[in-house]
């Protein structure tokens, strides 16, 4: 396959363009080595970018077209992705290290957003408000505008596509600053919007450095929401700067999700839900299975099977490994890999029990071994968030016991709950205190269904119907009639 190329732009107001703040380096983690270099954004080119947005909204070219109309274009994007599927798998491969399977898997995920919300776009509708006689009252739904979107590096293109698309169907132009470690594939958004004839102005791609670019396009007075996904701190700050503004945000943060595993879950089935639920991405996912809570009667034997899973993984270069199966590819940096590495280390100076894992391979690379842990709830690594691939295993006792220990920490994204009693099932999921919850299966769902946080895990929903009115605003007319 042809390398590729040495120098990527940043796509503004319909052009590709240099960045004011000079270049960044693109690493393969897998390797060390240098792929690429990227125009880096400056506050300039962030309010060049944002002018463009907001010419394009204040134009009604996307506010005043016909929603199915819209909604073909939204449509056609994630067409285009798919036309170019494996051209941009390997360069995500490349640039973020997830074997080439997954990374096929995420540009279909990505596609499948643009289908999903192009087909919504005519949806979206007001309703009449009965005010009796002499009174005709209804509402309509108004796209904000400029739609700010910061996206983080372990689904730089799934990410991308789950608010641009979800935006552009409801007539928002768009702003996207991708993450500094893995920008490249955005591109391919910017060439969607031009092969399918968006003004020029609707969908700006720019890299940028989080304390300049992203602190600049976070408190821009012509924004008008914005979306970011990441890490509390950051989020703390964006929120606070678009205050600043009141400009609304939908924040989806970090997480510590647990599945609680009652003692007559299915084990076997639950082997692949710890295969997806903590290895898939290395470990990298907000959403990820990095606690299981088991009944004490079944410890032993999870342990031994969380094990089992995590020694059958073959960890190396996600390029050469093209198959879907057994493997993991490597994390997105040496300083990721490390610092999952060290939250290890204190945890077993913490007496935590190392049962298989722990350690970066002995090779050239971000990898990490697959990890599995025997913890206590009192630990750190019970509470705070890895990021990495490392599964902390706890018993418990009494049903009680296992929903205070699943609700025990600052985050509230996602949770679980094996079982094979329905109301054991149900009466979990009503007290779990997260934004979703799956029973029986990691990462049941999809593009329909809603998607977000309690507590420190963010506010606001992605994904879904809900999604949507993230993007709008309400505006109701009232009218008196001629009696």
């Amino acid at each position: 396959m042809a390398e590729i190329k040495d120098y990527w732009r940043n796509y503004i107001d319909g052009a590709w363009v240099d960045g004011g703040a000079g270049r960044i380096d693109v690493l393969d983690p897998a390797t060390g080595t240098l792929r690429a270099t990227h125009a880096l954004a400056d506050q300039g080119d962030v309010d060049r970018a944002v002018q463009a947005a907001k010419r394009v909204h204040l134009s009604g070219a996307l506010r005043d077209m016909r929603p199915i109309e819209r909604g073909r274009l939204v449509q056609a994007m994630g067409r285009y992705l798919l036309d170019h599927k494996d051209e941009i798998a390997r360069v995500l491969t490349l640039e973020q290290g997830k074997p080439l399977w997954e990374s096929v898997i995420e540009v279909e995920g990505a596609a499948l957003y643009f289908e999903y919300y192009g087909n919504q776009a005519s949806t979206v509708e007001g309703r009449s408000i009965p005010l009796g006689a002499g009174y005709f009252d209804w509402t309509e739904h108004e796209p904000l505008g400029v739609s700010a979107q910061i996206i983080p590096w372990n689904y730089p293109l799934e990410m991308t596509a789950r608010s641009l698309s979800a935006a552009l169907a409801t007539g928002n132009a768009c702003v996207v600053k991708t993450p500094e470690l893995t920008p490249l594939t955005n591109a391919w958004f910017a060439h969607a919007a031009e092969a399918v004839g968006l003004p020029k102005g609707a969908v700006n791609i720019l890299c940028g450095l989080g304390h300049e670019a992203g602190a600049a396009l976070s408190a821009h007075r012509d924004i008008n929401q914005i979306v970011f996904t990441g890490s509390v701190s950051t989020g703390i700050a964006i929120a606070t700067a678009a205050a600043g503004n009141v400009v609304p945000c939908v924040l989806e943060l970090g997480g510590k999700s647990a599945a609680i595993v009652h003692a007559d879950a299915d084990l076997d089935a639950l082997e692949n839900d710890i295969r997806w639920g903590i290895y898939f991405n290395a470990g990298q996912v907000c959403s990820a299975m990095s606690r299981v809570i088991v009944h004490e009667s079944r410890h032993a034997e999870m342990l031994e099977r969380a094990e089992a899973v995590a020694r059958s993984l073959s960890v190396g270069p996600g390029i050469e490994r093209t198959e879907f199966g057994a493997n993991m590819g490597a994390m997105v940096s040496d300083a990721q890999r490390d610092r999952a590495v060290s939250i290890v280390a204190a945890a077993q100076e913490q007496n935590a029990q190392l049962v298989t894992g722990g350690h970066a391979l002995n090779s050239v690379g971000a990898f990490m071994e697959p990890t599995v842990l025997s913890v206590t709830p009192d630990l750190d690594i019970a509470r705070e968030e890895v990021f990495g691939p490392v599964l902390s295993v706890m018993p418990f006792r009494s049903d009680a016991e296992a929903i205070e220990i699943a609700n025990g920490t600052e985050y509230g994204l996602v949770a679980g709950v094996f079982t094979a009693d329905l109301d054991r099932a149900t009466t979990a999921a009503r007290a779990l205190r997260a934004g979703q919850v799956f029973v029986n299966e990691w990462y049941a769902g999809g593009v329909e269904t809603p998607f977000g946080g309690y507590g420190k895990s963010g506010y606001g929903r992605e994904k879904g119907r809900e999604a949507l009115w993230n993007y709008v605003q309400t505006k109701n007319v009232a009218v008196r009639l001629k009696g």
